[in-house]
């Protein structure tokens, strides 16, 4: 059993080094990963597939609420980061997880609602046209799910998104066991195919191309909770598909501070189900933050839940821009604040845990995933 400083440790997921404040450039920060390793698995009963789909998340709890909680012991931070995966017949397994620390000189051994209002004043969301936009880096890395959420690219066969748009916290929603994952591509008007599109076969339309999900791996963080205690610090979940995709995708990082990301402001992308068939795009402030989630108020409607949230900022190691996947848009907050209703929209942050067991998932290897 890990003591407290071992918990800080893992909760803080060792030394982060951050640009020294004459740096001129918004830089990665490098940190030092945990390392998330599968224990045991356990067969589980063929799940009902009987919960609606909610396309948002409604908590009364905002950032005073979860700054105050208690930190979890460190056999509740294992089973939170213990996980579900579900696949495209049925079967259902629970992997319960091990969580490390490794030294840079290991070897490699191992309540309340309201009237959701997520538009605040003036509408500042663009709506992306045009194949020369939606078909590049990075609004091509923006999916969508038949279960109506958004999903993001996140390696060759991978989508992220939000746990409640596969399971609601009790139940696996209906339509999860056949998700599907669409790509907008071109409708040309004579109904062709082919990459070589002629100016007499100029698309008219977009239209989505869809792929089955072969598996997906929602944690027990979510499963266990709601949207009103620990549960929304869990909302984030990884599809990967039956076949790749073959476009370029956004890598994840690990959240930094607020007040290291670039002029504070976060992004993204998701089909807002007020604007059908349209992707729509946005940016905004980052107005407070716990260790698990981002408050912000950007423009969004149900639908833009599962959303990538990315910064770009320089890659000192590769002497280059990179934009990450630093959270996934869970949805809208009321907060009761001193008798004050105040709204929020919320992202939940990759921490270095979330990053070591998301990582793992996509490349099932510890080794490749130790730098956030």
């Amino acid at each position: 059993m890990a003591g407290l400083s071992t918990l800080i440790l893992l909760l803080c997921a060792a030394k982060d080094v951050m640009p020294s404040s004459s740096h001129w450039k918004p830089t990665w920060p490098s940190y030092r990963v945990p390392v998330i390793l599968p224990q045991s698995t356990l067969n589980l009963d063929k799940p009902q597939f009987d919960a609606e789909a909610r396309l948002e998340v409604v908590s009364p709890c905002g950032p005073a609420c979860h700054k105050s909680s208690p930190l979890p012991t460190y056999e509740e931070v294992k089973h939170y980061l213990s996980y579900e995966t579900l696949y495209a017949n049925g079967s259902l397994i629970e992997t319960e997880v091990g969580i490390y620390i490794l030294s840079n000189s290991a070897d490699g051994s191992p309540g309340k609602s309201r009237t959701k209002r997520q538009i605040y004043g003036y509408d500042s969301r663009f709506s992306i046209f045009g194949k020369d936009f939606l078909l590049n880096y990075p609004f091509s890395t923006s999916v969508k799910l038949s279960t109506g959420c958004t999903g993001t690219l996140v390696a060759e066969k991978h989508v992220l998104t939000a746990a409640h748009c596969i399971h609601d916290g009790k139940s696996y929603v209906k339509g999860a066991q056949k998700l599907r994952v669409g790509f907008l591509k071109p409708k040309l008007k004579d109904g062709s195919k082919g990459a070589n599109i002629t100016s007499s076969r100029m698309p008219e339309k977009m239209k989505f191309q869809w792929i089955r999900v072969k598996r997906t791996h929602v944690p027990k963080g979510w499963i266990k909770g709601n949207a009103n205690d620990i549960g929304m610090d869990y909302d984030y979940a990884l599809l990967e598909l039956k076949k790749p995709h073959k476009r370029k995708f956004m890598k994840i990082g690990v959240s930094p501070p607020a007040r290291h990301l670039p002029g504070g402001r976060i992004h993204f992308s998701g089909y807002d189900n007020d604007r059908p068939g349209n992707l729509v795009y946005r940016f905004c402030d980052v107005k407070d933050e716990t260790y698990d989630l981002l408050y912000q108020q950007c423009d969004a409607q149900p639908g833009a839940s599962g959303s990538g949230v990315y910064v770009r900022m320089w890659k000192r190691q590769n002497h280059k821009w990179e934009r990450k996947i630093i959270g996934i848009f869970s949805g809208h907050q009321w907060v009761d604040m001193n008798g004050a209703p105040q709204d929020f929209n919320v992202a939940v942050r990759i921490t270095p845990l979330k990053y070591a067991q998301i990582c793992y998932w996509i490349k099932g290897n510890y080794l490749d995933c130790r730098e956030g």
